[in-house]
């Protein structure tokens, strides 16, 4: 048990929710930074955050300066997984001065590559490298930090016509996969709502003596997309193949999101780079960190089905 408060910075998202969920358990407070009020429409997640014990709410933006001086006042440890709404770099830099300031002993800060700096070509992918740019600017600071790289969350899938990671369903019962990954590229793999949390708590566990501006390839398996199919086949108990093939936008999203898109399409479709870039490898580091990870294949028969259902899908009745 320990009276520690950790922020956690996002704590609706699936890293911080994760995060959130294990630090409750074993006796941290949590003060835990949403940007919109909790409601009912916020589903699942918004009611098990008011059911927390030891947890602090605190809603608002992150451009309110205000607010985010308050954050961390108090604070031994912060985890930070910021999302595109307003400028990230900006937030970031932010945050990061705020924990400074409040003497924050440990930030572990959820960042990404950017391709762009291994000199091969490889092009930035915008969602991405603001990110990066940010953990250069906690090191420039000198703030004690640890910095997790996610791989692909097994969530992201869906049978709605969303891009990327829509698992199409077939006249058959089956699913189709269509990407522009490489069939035989490994890819790494993350349950973020199940593994996250329980890692970067054992990060905050081992502290700085161990992870001092370490770079921790966050992700339990490597599979390849016909890997991934096999593994939601034997889940489904139904057919389920990959195509190789260009993003398809089938929906309305944000402009900032179909940049990322084509820049996938292009880093890891026409170059083939590891999704990482050269430097950072899974998951023996995070297997480290914990082991009871859900892989695919558990995803696919004990969650897909679920989230699905969420979603008013039929298919599995």
């Amino acid at each position: 048990m320990t009276n520690h408060i950790l922020v956690i910075v996002n704590t609706t998202g699936r890293q911080g929710a994760s995060l959130a969920r294990v630090a409750s358990a074993v006796g941290y407070n949590v003060r835990a930074h949403i940007t919109t009020k909790l409601s009912d429409k916020d589903g699942a997640v918004a009611k098990e955050l008011r059911e927390l014990k030891d947890i602090e709410i605190i809603q608002g933006s992150l451009e309110d300066q205000k607010l985010v001086s308050r954050l961390f006042i108090g604070a031994r440890q912060a985890f930070i997984n910021t999302i595109s709404l307003g400028d990230e770099v900006a937030i970031g830099k932010v945050l990061a001065d705020a924990a400074k300031k409040a003497g924050v002993q440990h930030y572990v800060y959820s960042s990404m590559p950017d391709h762009a700096v291994f000199g091969r070509g490889w092009p930035s992918l915008p969602l991405w490298s603001c990110k990066f740019t940010v953990e250069n600017y906690i090191r420039q600071i000198g703030l004690p930090a640890t910095f997790v790289y996610t791989g692909i969350y097994n969530n992201n899938f869906t049978s709605l016509p969303y891009p990327l990671f829509c698992m199409k369903l077939q006249p058959s019962g089956g699913f189709l996969w269509t990407a522009p990954f490489h069939p035989d590229q490994p890819i790494p793999w993350l349950d973020a709502e199940h593994d996250v949390g329980p890692a970067v708590l054992q990060i905050f566990k081992d502290g700085l003596q161990k992870w001092s501006g370490h770079r921790i390839g966050l992700a339990y398996q490597l599979l390849t997309p016909k890997e991934v199919c096999a593994a939601f086949s034997r889940g489904l108990r139904r057919p389920c193949s990959y195509k190789r093939g260009p993003v398809t936008i089938e929906v309305p999203i944000p402009s900032g999101y179909r940049a990322q898109l084509e820049g996938i399409e292009e880093l890891f479709g026409k170059h083939e780079a590891p999704y990482f870039g050269p430097e950072i490898q899974a998951p023996d580091e995070a297997l480290g960190l914990w082991e009871g990870y859900r892989g695919m294949e558990e995803y696919a028969r004990e969650v897909f089905p679920l989230e699905e259902a969420a979603n008013g899908l039929t298919w599995m009745h």
